[in-house]
């Protein structure tokens, strides 16, 4: 009787056994598989001939659903040569506003910057510059004339960057059009250092760079020690790479949550828009249509980027020599040439 019991245990125990694992099968057959997408070497050579022909370019990344698909390197460039990456280091201020905004230590992008910097609003009595919000500033919208272009280099050989990007008359009411302005998204990187307690590349590497394992090159600092905000911050291609696959992943990075979703779709969103290119802005992150996508960008003067799109699931990184004729920004037209003709045509969308 027992030996009868035993044989039937051993029989449901094998059926059991059976079932799960045509179930897992059948499971696996119906989940979608990613194939490793191949280039040909035709395209390949086409791109690195287009973009070695821009003159400037340093290195090219191509990363799609986590796949790298390019990774070329110019004029003797190194992968791990940090490159200073100019304007796009903005992009990164607005992910450590976010970062701030997730722990409290901001309480609301619609707060007063007055509200985080008063020891500069002492002496401030008008009230349109008593009323910019860090979103102004985020979005490019205090109506601060700028501290950029041909006024750039007046602001950053004064003794204060703080009270000279202040004291900049009121050209527009917050909040109405974009006026483009370094001095604007620096004071974001002071409101970092007077909120957290750390200066602001101590918060970055706190919250943002250590988590995702990269480590940032040089950084200026301003005459009263600040980490200039969203200038001469240093990285590497890869570094960049990890930044935009944590934003299209919506703040995640190998499974850690390293900025809240809501602050990344914020982010992207459209605000202003700037008067010199058909671009948008978010918080800090510039987007436009490329190709027929909608195209979400950091951008550095000289053709420092880092390229989201988001229905292709890629993410591009391109970094340039600021010691060629980029000055004229004639970068600018064939890059998005090959982004559009080549990169998300003949690669990402096929």
């Amino acid at each position: 009787m027992h030996k009868l019991r035993f044989l039937i245990l051993i029989a449901l125990l094998i059926g059991t056994g059976t079932a799960c694992s045509a179930q897992d099968e059948n499971n696996a057959t119906t989940e979608p598989v990613q194939e490793e997408k191949e280039i040909s070497s035709a395209v390949l050579d086409t791109i690195r001939a287009q973009m070695e022909a821009i003159g400037s370019v340093r290195s090219l990344l191509v990363q799609q659903n986590n796949q790298r698909l390019i990774e070329q390197y110019y004029h003797g460039m190194q992968p791990d040569r940090k490159m200073n990456t100019k304007s796009a280091s903005k992009s990164i201020i607005a992910l450590l506003i976010g970062i701030a905004v997730d722990k409290g230590i901001i309480e609301s992008v619609d707060d007063p910057i007055a509200k985080y910097l008063p020891q500069y609003f002492e002496e401030i009595t008008d009230p349109t510059k008593e009323a910019i919000t860090i979103k102004n500033a985020l979005t490019m919208t205090t109506g601060l004339e700028t501290t950029s272009f041909g006024n750039y280099g007046a602001w950053v050989v004064s003794n204060d960057w703080v009270t000279y990007a202040l004291n900049q008359p009121v050209a527009k009411e917050p909040g109405d059009d974009q006026i483009y302005s370094t001095g604007t998204s620096h004071l974001l990187s002071v409101i970092i250092t007077e909120t957290s307690g750390m200066d602001t590349r101590a918060f970055a590497n706190k919250f943002l760079f250590e988590p995702m394992n990269i480590e940032p090159g040089q950084w200026t600092q301003g005459p009263q020690g600040y980490y200039m905000g969203g200038n001469n911050l240093a990285l590497n291609s890869e570094a960049m790479m990890k930044i935009g696959q944590m934003v299209l992943n919506g703040g995640e990075w190998n499974g850690k949550r390293i900025i809240s979703e809501e602050w990344i779709k914020a982010s992207l969103q459209s605000y202003s828009h700037s008067n010199y290119n058909p671009y948008y802005y978010g918080y800090m992150w510039w987007n436009r249509e490329v190709g027929g996508y909608k195209t979400y960008f950091a951008w550095g003067y000289g053709g420092q980027y880092i390229f989201i799109i988001p229905e292709l699931k890629a993410v591009i990184v391109i970094t340039s020599s600021l010691d060629t004729a980029t000055q004229s920004r004639s970068y600018k037209e064939p890059v998005f040439n090959v982004l559009s003709e080549y990169l998300i045509q003949k690669v990402l969308a096929e």
